[in-house]
């Protein structure tokens, strides 16, 4: 039944993309012109984004801005400047559950046919931006945080990232 659900999310995310190139996740439209994905972000809301767990550093085609929790050394991290940076102290995987699947294709992009980049999720556009998932204060409100959770704080103005032990936050 996930396998369906999953399926028809992906199906549809590609769909929407070929007609709209806006997606607009659990609400009805994205904010703004300027927004390529977006996320129901309603008062009380406290589900984040959450970053593919690799087993050590991806390979393939990088690009700046890809982001990642790395279950090798816990941490948090994006692709910038053509290395990779911590975005989070060493913190826990153990409840990190590994995906052993075949993985096929480029995963799912959204903003434009094809794309150099090689990731599960990629966004492609010359003039729009992801909005983050919005939680005030997460690490109150969100009672089971996942390993690479990410979502923007609307009480701290931050970045908010979750490494399986504690929030992390960037201004």
């Amino acid at each position: 039944m996930n396998t369906i659900k999953n399926i028809s999310i992906a199906v549809g995310l590609v769909v929407f993309n070929s007609f709209f190139a806006q997606v607009a996740i659990g609400k009805q439209s994205v904010e703004g012109k300027s927004t390529l994905l977006d996320f129901d972000n309603m008062s009380g809301n406290t589900k984040g984004l959450i970053l593919p767990a690799t087993s050590g550093l991806p390979t393939g085609s990088l690009v700046n801005g890809t982001f990642i929790f790395d279950v090798t050394d816990k941490k948090v991290k994006v692709y910038e400047n053509d290395t990779w940076k911590p975005l989070s102290d060493a913190g826990n995987s153990s409840a990190v559950i590994g995906n052993n699947s075949a993985e096929s294709g480029k995963g799912v992009i959204i903003g434009d046919a094809s794309s150099p980049a090689d990731g599960v999720l990629v966004l492609e556009s010359q003039n729009k931006a992801m909005i983050l998932p919005k939680i005030a204060d997460p690490h109150l409100n969100v009672k089971n945080p996942y390993p690479g959770m990410i979502c923007y704080d609307t009480s701290s103005k931050t970045l908010a990232v979750f490494d399986g032990s504690v929030w992390n936050y960037w201004k």
